[in-house]
């Protein structure tokens, strides 16, 4: 039976866990580690300093005692003598003198043994000036300083207590360490404060971009008086927010061409169904009808089709052929013309081939037609024939025309001429034609030069 093993994170990821998840954080957490190390560095390079200062000073004191010690030392005639002086209180501040290696005098208290004692008889043995640190828990720092005769040596050596200095420089560096602390915690507070306040913009912008991209506002952010960061910011937020604004146009737009061109297959199984409803019918009458409504579904599939393809990014340059003429038959009895309405269409009688899909061609064709229905008293004329450049269909009216004043709206999505003459219509189809016509490789255009009436103009690559 083996033993279950403990599965640790790895230290990446465990790091990964502790790290803060909001920019504010980790900015803080960057500018805390960053004074933390900063501050370290200057504790110790503080604290070495005060230490070599304050064992500078312990040696300036000692050196200070021996040279007042050595003018009670006689080194005339050859001989170390210690004369007596009034102030005789400075050999009672452990203070060694030495004749070669010879003790003459100790501290009266004899306090200073061992350790002590030892390195104070090596240091005079060395017979010269130096230094050195003794003991470990109350160290003691001695100096060595030689005085000079004719034919012999003198040694002086001065001993202090070190503890003092040591009490200071560790009351210095927990003071340090105290100042750390809260310089440390000054450094985080003022740190997320300055970054709060620094990012409240981009809070704020964020929610607006938010606000605006969900009911696809004109609201822009632009860039004057702000930082240069942040007018970057706002800038790509404005190309955002017009991309999102251009796909939701989009989406209308698919939207209501979709219905647009729906609506007439709709319209003529709706009416197929109401008139075999009505009553009984025959066996043949039936069949016909659901010819009729199978063609229809046919059509509107083919429409889908066509309009979410270009959708998806354009029809290419030459997807297919499409016989003309009997494209532009099927176009025009797909249309419910009033009675009175006469729909003809001619060509130059020659093959004419169109580079485009058929369903496309009819697609092209059809709000073209629609609207010239729409606007007829009498006749509708579709025209082919063949030119330089490829195949040109026009469709003509003999309506009212297109007003002067609207021909420069006449192509743009939702506009109308006159939305209360009483025709159905959104505004859709003139646009819906040219732009299929365009990413086929061709054109729509108005022929402003005719009258009376309407006459607009396809051209499409010949196939």
């Amino acid at each position: 039976m083996s033993a279950a093993r403990t599965r640790f994170p790895a230290p990446a990821t465990f790091a990964a866990r502790l790290a803060p998840r909001t920019l504010r954080g980790r900015l803080s957490l960057v500018a805390l580690t960053t004074a933390a190390l900063l501050m370290v560095i200057l504790t110790v390079v503080f604290n070495t300093v005060v230490r070599h200062r304050l064992q500078r000073e312990a040696d300036d004191e000692l050196r200070t005692r021996a040279a007042a010690v050595a003018t009670t030392v006689d080194t005339r005639g050859g001989r170390v003598r210690v004369l007596e002086t009034v102030n005789d209180r400075l050999l009672d501040m452990n203070v060694w003198i030495y004749a070669g290696d010879r003790l003459l005098e100790q501290p009266p208290s004899g306090a200073r043994t061992g350790t002590v004692t030892r390195a104070v008889g090596a240091l005079a043995a060395a017979g010269r000036r130096g230094c050195a640190t003794v003991g470990g828990h109350h160290p003691v720092r001695l100096c060595a300083e030689p005085v000079a005769g004719h034919g012999t040596t003198a040694t002086i050596v001065t001993a202090l207590d070190l503890s003092p200095y040591r009490s200071s420089a560790k009351t210095l560096l927990l003071g340090s360490f105290a100042l750390d602390a809260g310089i440390l915690a000054c450094t985080y507070g003022l740190t997320r404060l300055a970054v709060g306040r620094a990012l409240r913009p981009v809070r704020t912008m964020t929610q607006e971009a938010t606000q605006w991209s969900a009911v696809a506002s004109e609201e822009r952010f632009g860039g004057r008086g702000r930082p240069a960061e942040l007018a970057a910011l706002g800038a790509s937020l404005d190309a955002l927010l017009d991309r999102i604004r251009g796909v939701l146009r989009h989406e209308r737009q698919l939207t209501g061409e979709l219905s647009h061109e729906l609506r007439t297959p709709l319209s003529r199984i709706v009416a197929e169904l109401d008139w075999w409803h009505s009553r009984p019918r025959s066996e043949a009458e039936t069949r016909a009808t659901h010819e009729v409504v199978a063609e229809a579904a046919r059509s509107m599939r083919a429409i889908c089709d066509t309009l979410l393809d270009e959708a998806r990014g354009g029809v290419p340059a030459a997807p297919g052929t499409a016989e003309v003429l009997p494209a532009l038959h099927r176009v025009a009895a797909s249309l419910d013309a009033p009675g009175p309405l006469r729909v003809t269409v001619t060509a130059d009688g020659t093959p004419l081939r169109a580079g485009v899909q058929p369903a496309l061609l009819e697609r092209i064709v059809s709000p073209l037609l629609a609207n010239a229905v729409r606007y007829a008293r009498t006749t509708v004329t579709l025209t082919a024939r063949r030119v330089a450049n490829g195949i040109r269909v026009e469709v003509t009216d003999d309506g009212p025309g297109v007003p002067e004043s609207f021909r420069d709206e006449l192509f743009r999505p939702g506009r109308r001429a006159d939305p209360g003459d009483g025709h159905g219509g959104a505004g859709l189809g003139l646009p819906l034609a040219r732009r299929l016509a365009r990413s086929a490789g061709g054109d729509v255009s108005h022929d402003c030069g005719h009258a009376p009436g309407a006459r607009f103009v396809v051209t499409l690559p010949a196939g």
